[in-house]
């Protein structure tokens, strides 16, 4: 097959530094020599292998325990009376909600163990992102607060009561003023216990933030249509999206439906070849940029003057007044024009979103959506997502501080993720009663008198309504691990409200009286309405018919209120898919999780082009300070990222927390946050980056597992594969067969009489989100190995997702590797995402090589370990073409090195009982959640039928939010598996070797007008 486009992992690759050229050619020289390895005095080796039952003695029960009584657990003993819904060995699975994502809790004997999307929500279609798998840890975390603190020594309920009540009556009373600080809160009911509180107390006012403030879209659609809202957007009646720095598929609002909407649209078929076009103005490399048919490198303080632009390209076509503007911005390869064509050629069909948070930019896009008739169709403002609450606004609260009464900190860290986190924490030295209701000591509840922690979200009642009519139930699995208490328990405790009855307030009662006021239907009784809504997780109200809004504004008093002028060096702080804002800075898996555009893991970095590195005489890995006059941070690591705009550097947002943390990891950028226009800035411009002495190594993932000249990706453009649905995966080999046409083997063929699993990847689905990273790791046990492991190369996801770039230079993307040296900088790349797991083959490389037959084939095509066979020879992996083995140099879950969750007995409470925990010096590897395809099997037989398509998912499949990935029976015809892998798109990753692997990549199609876009590509 003639290799027409090349790919490279990354920048280490493309040069051949000498530093990865050894290690690709010594794959098992990670880190330390092997003898030293070997000779850690620290491990026990006497233990035996099946020590993983042991995990589940005293400290698993005495959790577990906590399902059915709160009273501390002295002695082991069996259940006396077993609860009635729990069967040792078997599931119990509970709908609940997290960060207002429907999910489903699966617990056993009584302990929450995972977390899947809810299928019943008609927001996500049942996907979960990598933070609502990983968010199942924290309910474990031994940094959780046991129980209240007064000036930070604990206390118990009653004192603290007793002392925040009257502390609260003192400052209703003095008139000072009593300030209740949230996020956004999602929770009708909730809302209904803050307005009692604050009817109890009438100087009381609400004052809400976003860590990640989206202040601009609200304050838009209030000046244009009245509407403070954050509207619904439908990608999904999109044939043409143009972004502006939206990172919608990855950290950009509601990223799980949009990625739903988003991919069903990008699936063309050999019936229906059509599929969107989406085009990408950016600065910073994003997910949602990589998944772009068209990128374009757009520096932020550039936008105004490019949305200008784009409206009276728009105009002229159209006829219409174009805007005076004082000056015309057009990006490389006639970005804006081109934009312009596609969407005036996609009326009503369209979107055109932006990532700032300037409320003037804000409006001009939805001048820009008018203009295109996108609202109503594209655009939903009545089913709104998020509703702008709050009495007083964030930096109002900042001034008067100092001089209020009262602050409670409902759930919220302000000290940490504001600007004015500094100025706050001195003005608050003020106030005579300061509470936290968080439950962890972080930021904001180090500096306040009392903390009254909430308890786990897994823990507690509640209602949450995600967009406007969509209720989502969230109901506890565990009683509370701590004495720990709801928060909105405590705000009706400390207001008296009238809800209380002998001395006790029931929160459920509470949550069923204002669901049967509000929001029940009257179809059912209410009993039986409230136990459907709670089994099913979800309640839909029907939804309003979307209108045009009235316009309040005229595109042209906005041109004086853009900011157009472009500074030197703009630096953008963006948050990443898994840290996000750094709320859940104390989760292991959200740190070990590579990025998914840069693959480093545990650290923020300062991200910048290659051009301006060669300015700045800066080289990968240096450390540099970055200051704007105002703010310094000092000995900032440097990442030389593809894709990165001229003139542009990006450091994450949510690192650099110091309390309530195990560990400081990363730097706290949040400072730099700045204002424009009255809402908060996440870029400022005239940066001045200076290299300082030393160097940081980076824990970076992309090229530990290299493929050496490999055929990997295939690509197409959309006219090519309406042409030939076939693209790209036309047999060129000229590989000799035999007289009935199969390739010559040297291996015997099996006859899988019974089943014959299978997994397909659809390439144009998956968006690299990396959500099935970690629920894989979740299902199966897979260690956290921190960074210094990572760095020496032992990470142990048993799936990870290569990220794969193709340069371009003067309109053509490279197709040799002598082209590379005539670049002079790589902000032009397109990018391609690659699930890789093991890959199950029925020619297996590893399996002919194992000395002690601990991998063998087993009759259903599974490759399957043996771990207490398995010596460490690591054979295997070196004879794995996929480098998709994973070797454990130390025992992770009893190493106080490893100190993340498995080695303390709170943390193995999570668990899975169904998979072996590994020991030192064993291999692992995907098993295609072969615990799984058991369970549904007996399921199956104790049923009497036979084996539905579909009802056996792996975790991978189970969690994603694109629905790009199918597992099933290829011995049934009728499955979704067999028609995936009779697609014409779908073909085998490294054909060539003929090792017959069960899973199938389909050929990545973007509708793109270039010639020839990408045929093979280059590991």
């Amino acid at each position: 097959m003639e290799n027409k486009t090349q790919y490279w992992k990354g920048i280490e690759e493309l040069n051949r530094e000498p530093e990865f050229v050894q290690l690709s050619k010594n794959e098992f020289a990670e880190g330390l020599p092997l003898d030293e390895v070997l000779n850690e005095s620290d491990l026990n080796l006497s233990s035996n292998r099946r020590d993983f039952l042991k995990f589940f003695g005293f400290s698993v029960s005495a959790v577990a325990l906590a399902a059915c009584n709160k009273a501390p657990v002295k002695n082991v003993i069996p259940y006396v009376v077993q609860p009635e819904e729990v069967v040792p060995g078997v599931p119990n699975y509970y709908a609940s909600t997290f960060k207002g994502t429907p999910v489903v809790v699966k617990t056993r004997e009584g302990r929450p163990i995972k977390l899947e999307g809810n299928t019943k929500s008609s927001i996500t279609g049942g996907g979960l992102d990598a933070a609502g798998q990983a968010s199942v840890v924290t309910l474990y975390d031994s940094k959780r607060l046991p129980l209240p603190l007064k000036k930070g020594e604990r206390s118990n309920w009653a004192l603290v009561d007793k002392e925040i009540t009257a502390a609260l009556q003192s400052a209703e009373s003095s008139g000072k003023g009593i300030r209740i600080v949230s996020g956004p809160v999602m929770g009708p009911v909730t809302q209904s216990i803050i307005n009692d509180f604050k009817a109890a107390y009438p100087s009381a006012r609400q004052v809400v933030y976003q860590g990640i403030s989206y202040d601009g879209i609200y304050q838009s659609n209030e000046m244009c249509f009245g509407k403070a809202v954050i509207p619904t957007y439908r990608f999904a009646n999109a044939e043409v999206v143009v972004s502006f720095g939206a990172d919608f598929l990855g950290t950009w609002l509601n990223t799980l439906q949009y990625t739903r909407d988003y991919t069903s649209k990008r699936v063309p078929t050999k019936e229906n070849p059509v599929m969107s076009r989406h085009i990408q103005f950016e600065g910073n490399m994003s997910l949602t940029g990589a998944n772009a048919d068209y990128r374009f490198p757009l520096r932020p303080s550039q936008e105004g003057q490019a949305l200008m632009s784009l409206y009276n390209a728009l105009a002229k076509q159209m006829g219409l007044t174009q805007l005076a503007t004082p000056t015309k911005l057009e990006v490389a390869g006639n970005g804006i024009e081109e934009s312009a064509k596609v969407l005036a050629g996609a009326k009503g069909k369209s979107l055109v979103v932006s990532g700032s948070n300037d409320p003037y930019i804000q409006s001009l896009v939805n001048q820009i959506n008018l203009m295109l008739d996108n609202y109503g169709k594209t655009i939903d403002l009545d089913n709104y997502y998020m509703l702008r609450g709050g009495d007083v606004s964030f930096s109002d609260f900042v001034k008067e501080a100092g001089s209020l009464g009262a602050v409670i900190f409902y759930n919220c860290n302000p000290v940490f993720d504001t600007p004015e986190g500094a100025a706050l924490k001195a003005s608050l030295e003020n106030v005579k009663l300061k509470v936290s209701t968080g439950y962890y000591q972080d930021e904001t509840a180090s500096i306040c008198d009392f903390v009254a922690p909430d308890v786990h979200f897994l823990e507690s009642w509640n209602l949450t309504e995600i967009s406007r009519g969509k209720y989502s139930f969230t109901q506890p699995t565990i009683a509370p691990v701590f004495e720990t208490r709801q928060a909105e328990t405590s705000f009706a405790i400390w207001s008296n409200n009238a809800a209380i009855a002998n001395n006790e307030f029931n929160y459920y009662e509470y949550i069923r009286n204002w669901a049967k006021n509000n929001i029940y239907d009257g179809v059912l009784g209410f009993d039986a309405w409230w136990n459907q809504s709670l089994h099913d997780g979800v309640f839909d109200k029907p939804e309003l018919t979307p209108q045009v809004p009235s316009n309040n504004v005229l595109a042209s008093d906005l041109v004086a209120k853009i900011n157009t002028k472009v500074g030197n060096n703009d630096l953008i702080l963006y948050t990443k898919v898994g840290m996000g804002d750094g709320s859940d800075g104390n989760n292991p898996w959200l740190h070990e999780l590579p990025d998914p555009v840069s693959k480093i893991t545990w650290d923020n970095y300062l991200a910048l082009s290659l051009h301006d590195a060669n300015e700045l005489g800066i080289e990968q890995g240096d450390l540099v300070s970055v200051s704007n006059g105002k703010t310094t941070l000092d000995k900032v690591p440097v990442l030389i990222q593809p894709g990165q705009a001229r003139g542009s550097f990006g450091i994450a947002l949510g690192y650099g927390r110091s309390m309530g943390v195990k560990d400081v990891i990363g730097l706290d950028a949040f400072p730099f946050v700045g204002k424009m226009n009255g809402t908060s800035s996440y870029y400022v411009s005239d940066v001045t980056i200076a290299k300082v002495d030393g160097h940081y190594e980076l824990a970076q993932t992309q090229t530990h597992h290299s493929i050496e000249g490999r055929d990997i990706v295939r690509e197409a453009t959309l006219a090519e594969f309406a042409k030939d649905s076939k693209v790209e995966n036309h047999d060129e080999l000229g590989r000799m067969r035999n007289e009935e046409g199969k390739l010559y083997n040297l291996w015997r063929e099996f006859d899988y009489k019974g089943h014959k699993w299978g997994l397909a990847i659809d390439m144009n689905a998956c968006t690299g989100c990396s959500a099935c990273v970690v629920a894989c790791s979740l299902e199966n046990n897979v260690p956290v190995v921190g960074r210094e492991e990572v760095r020496r190369r032992r990470e142990m996801h048993w799936m990870r997702i290569d990220r794969y770039y193709a340069f371009r230079q003067e309109g053509e993307y490279l197709t040799r590797e002598k082209d590379y040296d005539k670049m002079e900088d790589h902000q032009y790349v397109k990018a391609v995402h690659m699930p890789m797991m093991c890959q199950h083959c029925e020619n297996a490389p590893c399996e002919t090589v194992c000395p002690v037959l601990a991998t063998t084939h087993s009759t259903e095509g599974l490759n399957q370990m043996t771990y207490n066979r398995c010596i460490g020879t690591k054979y295997c992996a070196n004879n794995c073409p996929y480098k998709v083995r994973r070797f454990n140099w130390f025992r992770y879950n009893d190493n106080d090195d490893f100190n993340y969750y498995m080695n303390n007995d709170l943390g193995k409470m999570v668990i899975n009982p169904d998979v072996t925990v590994r020991t030192r010096g064993v291999m692992e590897k995907c098993s295609m959640c072969v615990q799984r395809i058991q369970s549904g099997k007996l399921n199956a037989k104790l049923e009497g039928r036979k084996i539905k398509d579909g009802e056996i998912k792996t975790a991978c499949q189970q969690t994603c939010p694109a629905g790009a990935i199918v597992f099933g029976d290829m011995n049934d015809p009728e499955s979704q598996i067999s028609k995936e892998f009779m697609n014409d798109r779908a073909y085998k990753v490294l054909e060539e070797i003929d090792v017959k692997p069960s899973v199938r990549y389909m050929t990545k199609i973007r509708n793109v007008e270039e010639k020839k876009s990408v045929s093979t590509a280059q590991h």
